[in-house]
């Protein structure tokens, strides 16, 4: 009785490390395969092989823990089903041709630290669940076509270090909730249609290192609290509708930077 109940336990332990992933995520992989012609890839999938044998998939315990298709040819939507990676880490699906809207789905995916989907044909709003990702540090959505305002909610994520959603054609006002990414060191809306003043709630991110705000429709005056930012070595607020003549500062000392935007008149600074 002994050596058949040690068989049974080698034989479910066998099993089980040899198990892979869950038919959900499985069957989201692909419908991503399917809705973004998996087969003209240029790294594509064998759907008969084990999943961790997949380009770009990596599994662990089971998960799939990260997708980088990148430089891949995906053409066509996000689905949906995207959603039910819910053990993802990170997904880069940058420098394809991805159209239509970001799925709020994307919200599910409560573990990924890092969200790239830039240089793609991404349109539509920002979903507004993209707050729930309270995990993310590094989001980058640039050079897409997103349209309306920055999501408030882009505030709950607390552990953002890096932020970028420039080369958009987003409109509104910057949201003052960004005051709560304490962690966040890059902020980067360039190049979008932002109007209204520069928040002086911006001060408040004591560990920002770069604030790209260029080419926009922002007006007012320049917050006199970005002078305090003790760690800012790049600023760049050019072709805005600002009062002051507008300053670019880029990769200098941060001493060196307070000295030139502090006092009354604004040293511009050209390289």
């Amino acid at each position: 009785m002994k050596t058949f109940n040690l068989f049974i336990i080698c034989f479910l332990s066998a099993f089980l490390s040899f198990a892979g992933v869950s038919n959900t995520e499985k069957e989201a992989l692909v419908s991503l395969y399917n809705s973004t012609q998996g087969d003209q890839w240029n790294n594509t999938w064998d759907l008969n092989t084990s999943v961790d044998a997949w380009y770009g998939v990596v599994v662990k315990d089971n998960k799939v823990v990260e997708l980088n298709l990148q430089f891949n040819n995906l053409q066509g939507s996000l689905p949906e089903t995207v959603g039910n990676l819910i053990h993802l880490q990170r997904m880069n699906l940058g420098f394809n041709k991805l159209e239509g809207n970001l799925p709020s789905a994307i919200g599910n995916l409560s573990n990924l630290v890092s969200l790239e989907l830039f240089m793609n044909k991404l349109e539509g709003n920002i979903p507004s669940e993209i707050g729930n990702l309270k995990n993310l540090k590094s989001l980058k959505l640039y050079s897409n076509a997103f349209t309306g305002d920055i999501p408030t909610t882009i505030g709950d994520l607390s552990n953002l270090k890096d932020l970028d959603l420039g080369s958009n054609f987003l409109t509104g006002k910057i949201p003052t909730q960004v005051q709560m990414l304490t962690q966040l060191e890059t902020l980067s809306l360039i190049d979008n249609k932002l109007e209204g003043e520069i928040p002086s709630e911006l001060g408040q991110l004591v560990l920002l290192e770069e604030l790209i705000l260029s080419s926009n429709a922002l007006s007012g005056n320049i917050p006199e609290e970005l002078y305090q930012l003790a760690n800012l070595n790049t600023l760049m607020l050019s072709d805005n509708k600002l009062n002051e003549e507008p300053v670019s500062v880029i990769n200098n000392n941060p001493s060196d930077l307070q000295m030139q935007l502090h006092g009354p008149s604004i040293i511009v600074t050209r390289n």
